[in-house]
C-alpha cells in the first residue's frame, strides 16, 4: 500500500478544502413533502459535508469552493454554511437575474424515514450556479499554493451537474497535486444525475480520466463498476441502475 504523505500543517492554512455544489435542505419534519405546509431549512452537498464534519467535530480550518446566486436564498444558504464554520472565502457569488433562468440555488426536498415508511429524497438543481461554474472561473493556485491546503476532496456528485463540472475538477485536481496537496474523490455515482449528459458512458469517461488524479478514491462495489467499470463479482448493475 502507497503511503501518504500530508504537506506540513504550518505551511498550510486550510486542513482540507472541498469542491461541490450546497444546496438548502427543506425537510417537512415527520410530515410529507406533498402535504408540507412547514419546512425545516438546513444546508448539505456530499463535497461539502466533508469539509463542515471536520471543522465542527474536529475543528480542523477548512474551505469549500462553490457557487452561489447573490439572491436572498443564496444568501440564506451562505447563513446556513455559516454555522457549520467552514470558510467561504471562496464561494463565487453569480448574479442573479431576478427569476432563476441563468443561476438560482439548488433545492433538496427530504423525508426522513418512520417505521415502515423509508426517507426519501427529491431534488430540484437544474441551473443552479454551482453547476455553471467552467474551468477558469477559480484561482486554484491561490488556494493551493498561495493560502496552502493539505488535502482536496471533490466527488462523483459534482462531476456530474453539467458537461463543464468534470473540466473544473480536472483543472482544481491538477493545481492541487502540483501544490503537493493530497487529493480524494468520492465516487457516489447517481444514474439519475449522469443521464441527462451521457448516462454511465459519460460517466465512466469522466471518471476514468479523474483517477490518475487521486490519491483516495471512494466507494462501494456498484459505484466502481457502474462508474469506472470495474467487474466485481456478485454486483448486478442494472438492478444497481434501476434503483437510482
Amino acid at each position: 500500500m502507497a503511503e501518504l504523505h500530508l504537506r506540513p500543517k504550518e505551511d498550510c492554512k486550510y486542513a482540507a478544502v472541498s469542491l461541490g455544489e450546497v444546496m438548502i435542505r427543506l425537510n417537512p419534519n415527520e410530515g410529507r413533502v406533498r402535504t408540507g405546509r412547514t419546512f425545516t431549512a438546513s444546508e448539505g452537498g456530499g463535497e461539502y459535508n466533508v469539509t463542515r464534519a471536520l471543522k465542527k467535530v474536529f475543528g480542523l480550518n477548512t474551505a469549500v469552493v462553490t457557487a452561489l446566486p447573490d439572491c436572498e436564498s443564496g444568501h440564506l444558504c451562505e447563513d446556513l454554511m455559516m454555522q457549520g464554520g467552514v470558510d467561504l472565502s471562496h464561494v463565487v457569488w453569480v448574479p442573479f437575474d431576478g427569476v432563476g433562468r441563468q443561476a438560482r440555488t439548488g433545492l433538496n426536498w427530504t423525508e426522513k424515514g418512520y417505521g415502515v415508511r423509508s426517507a426519501k429524497t427529491e431534488y430540484d438543481r437544474g441551473h443552479t450556479a454551482a453547476s455553471q461554474l467552467k474551468r477558469g472561473d477559480l484561482n486554484w493556485k491561490r488556494i493551493f499554493k498561495e493560502e496552502g491546503a493539505q488535502w482536496f476532496h471533490t466527488g462523483g456528485i459534482y462531476a456530474a451537474l453539467s458537461e463543464t463540472t468534470p473540466e473544473v475538477i480536472i483543472e482544481a485536481m491538477e493545481e492541487a497535486k502540483e501544490a503537493g496537496t493530497l487529493v480524494s474523490y468520492d465516487l457516489n455515482y447517481r444514474a439519475s444525475l449522469w443521464k441527462a449528459i451521457g448516462g454511465q458512458k459519460k460517466a465512466r469517461e469522466v471518471n476514468q480520466r479523474v483517477a490518475p488524479l487521486v490519491d483516495v478514491m471512494m466507494g462501494n462495489e456498484e459505484d466502481f463498476s457502474a462508474a469506472l467499470g470495474f467487474e466485481v463479482e456478485g454486483v448486478d448493475i442494472l438492478s444497481f441502475e434501476l434503483e437510482q
